[in-house]
């Protein structure tokens, strides 16, 4: 159950709690990304130590490694993964996405072969759902089809049709199966698709309520589109979706990003870029991102930021850069904490300045300030 709590006069901010079969979620809220069942080299006592509420899982990648044997062995991803708090799993759609030439996408499902070996593997809407209820996920996603961009408008309709065909063949599973975690029904969300046509989005939505899900992302975004047409694609989808139930813009993004999709009405983030670039060295700041390696870090004594994770208080940017430059596993370890507690805690920033009646401040005040990537120096 999605419960609104308060909205922001000035934007479509809102400020919610959602209750899943492991724990309630305080929203807006970013989500780590753990897609092979961790969030890169991250245990999950720090998680729980960064306040983090909810990490995602990977649908594509647990069922091709370890496999679902294996994980009904275990008994489910959270016991797995030894993570007690609520998990998402991305559906797989994306990554069959991703797959390109040695994929086949048909009425039933699609067929591909695996990036770990090549061997032949299917997944349809009936084949996600099940993997899900496996895995044992709080909230599964619909299987949809991912358009690319650019993308042609009749490809775009088609792929939507066949998107909106599999949402309800994933509804009748999940009705006729009813899969349970932690003893509670799990919850099921669809995803809004039609690329960057403004018609599709509205049908997308439209039918997908009409089909009832626990809660709507928007998908087919951060997918080569320009910034202008990711932020149109969840304005052209969010007026069409209920107010009670919660909205998750998937795979995104950058931190000025999400508190635009904030002020537009998203509540729901997650995105692999803290840890990615933390693993080449770059850390994020309300300024902007900075590179690590640069030579002017060299003898930089001060912390990476000033609001930066407990764990990293006491190692300066000039010890860190040199951990990075000489490949120590400690440099990336530190640089991620630091770039998941920044994440969590501007999300947790906005939920308070929502509450406080500040949040249109708050958003001029930090996507103002915020630069894009400082330079590397070679």
């Amino acid at each position: 159950m999605f419960t609104l709590h308060q909205t922001d006069p000035h934007s479509l901010a809102r400020r919610g709690s959602l209750v899943t079969p492991h724990g309630v979620i305080q929203t807006p809220v970013f989500m780590p990304v753990g897609t092979q069942g961790s969030v890169k080299a991250i245990h999950p006592d720090e998680l729980r130590a960064l306040d983090a509420q909810i990490i995602l899982g990977n649908t594509y990648h647990l069922a091709v490694r370890p496999g679902m044997d294996t994980m009904r062995a275990a008994g489910g991803l959270h016991k797995f993964e030894n993570w007690n708090g609520p998990i998402l799993t991305d559906s797989g759609g994306f990554q069959v996405f991703s797959l390109g030439k040695i994929r086949k996408i048909k009425e039933e499902g699609v067929h591909f072969q695996n990036h770990v070996d090549g061997s032949p593997m299917f997944i349809g809407p009936e084949t996600s759902m099940e993997i899900q209820a496996t895995l044992g996920s709080d909230i599964a996603m619909l299987f949809d089809e991912c358009p690319p961009h650019p993308c042609e408008a009749d490809y775009a309709a088609k792929s939507l049709d066949l998107t909106l065909r599999w949402a309800r063949r994933c509804r009748d599973w999940v009705d006729k199966n009813q899969p349970m975690t932690n003893g509670q029904p799990q919850l099921h969300f669809g995803i809004v698709q039609g690329s960057s046509y403004q018609e599709l989005r509205e049908k997308s939505a439209k039918e997908l309520v009409s089909i009832g899900f626990d809660g709507y992302a928007v998908g087919g975004v951060s997918v080569g589109e320009s910034e202008a047409e990711m932020m149109a694609a969840v304005e052209h989808a969010v007026p069409f979706l209920p107010h009670d139930k919660p909205r998750y813009a998937m795979g995104l993004g950058t931190p000025p990003q999400m508190i635009e999709m904030v002020a537009r009405g998203i509540d729901m983030f997650d995105c692999v870029l803290p840890t990615r670039l933390a693993r080449n060295g770059t850390f994020f700041t309300n300024e902007g991102t900075k590179a690590i390696k640069n030579a002017c870090y060299t003898n930089d004594f001060s912390d990476l930021d000033e609001d930066t994770h407990p764990s990293c208080k006491g190692f300066s940017r000039a010890y860190i850069r040199h951990l990075i430059k000489a490949g120590e596993i400690l440099g990336l370890r530190l640089i991620s904490l630091h770039n998941l507690h920044f994440y969590l805690s501007l999300l947790g920033r906005a939920r308070k300045a929502i509450e406080g009646g500040f949040f249109a401040e708050f958003r001029a005040e930090f996507v103002s300030n915020y630069q894009t990537r400082e330079t590397s120096e070679t």
